[in-house]
């Protein structure tokens, strides 16, 4: 593993180094160069091989990692706030960071390859340059380059269009409140749209632009994500969990039956113990 004087950026040679790098606050990268890999991510299985390109939004949510004998990728991982201050102009980001929530892995063609291969491996080779005077704006300044073509690229995959910045700056409000853990207390659109001064219409409408999918999927996907967890822990029950996401909701409007049936609607639960 190689670490770069800082913790914005962060490059791992093998698996072993790489599982250091997943975790909180942390965007990952991964460029397939052989062989082939193998993770979960949301509770989807992925298999990625030559050409794929990996990007998990936030670490936490990656797991079970595995590599063939003959893998051979580069392994970047880099710290929100780093890639927060580089402050890219572009509003792309955020439709970029909803449709990696939904599928992690971009197929490049040839060219894009070779593009995304050398971008990252001269910025790993720059890095080396501790004594550079300007060395992280440096950094910064290559990986926004590299981070625009992956724009690019992601962008003529979906034919997207672009957002305004208000919107942006909204959407982005959304998710940061889904990610601070709101949906365990709230699940309704209108308190989304009441915090964001917005209709729960528009909020929806945004979303869809943005993501193809209404608000309304994305409060439920963070919301089934913790109950799978908590359904994993074989102490729990089916109640306790319900009761667990029921004590800070509102007690007059959910029940623990309303989320038993939401848990059994929503996951592939077949049995479970009340």
């Amino acid at each position: 593993m190689e670490q770069t004087g800082f913790d914005g950026i962060a490059f791992a040679d093998t698996l072993q180094d790489f599982n250091t790098l997943h975790y909180a606050g942390q965007i990952v990268h991964i460029l397939c160069c052989d062989g082939s890999m193998g993770f979960t991510f949301q509770d989807t299985r992925y298999n990625i091989s030559v050409n794929d390109y990996v990007i998990l939004p936030n670490a936490e949510l990656g797991s079970g990692f595995s590599a063939s004998n003959d893998f051979r990728g580069i392994l970047m991982s880099l710290s929100e706030a780093f890639v927060a201050s580089i402050a890219i102009r572009s509003n792309y980001g955020i439709i970029g960071h909803l449709s990696l929530l939904q599928n992690p892995v971009m197929k490049l063609s040839a060219r894009d390859f070779r593009i995304c291969e050398a971008a990252l491996r001269y910025l790993r080779m720059r890095m080396e340059e501790k004594e550079h005077l300007f060395r992280e704006e440096l950094l910064g300044s290559l990986l926004t380059a590299h981070i625009l073509d992956l724009y690019d690229i992601h962008a003529r995959c979906r034919n997207a269009s672009s957002l305004s910045e208000h919107t942006a700056s909204l959407l982005r409000s959304f998710i940061e409140l889904l990610y601070n853990g709101e949906y365990m207390r709230n699940r309704d659109l209108d308190f989304y749209a009441t915090h964001l001064c917005i209709t729960p219409h528009y909020l929806s409408e945004i979303c869809r632009k943005a993501s193809g999918r209404p608000a309304t999927y994305w409060i439920d996907r963070f919301t089934i994500q913790e109950i799978t967890r908590l359904l994993r822990q074989k102490e729990l029950s089916l109640t306790t969990i319900a009761c667990l996401l029921l004590h800070i909701s509102e007690p007059t409007r959910r029940t623990p039956i309303s989320y038993a049936v939401f848990c059994l609607k929503n996951t592939e639960i077949l049995e479970f113990q009340f």
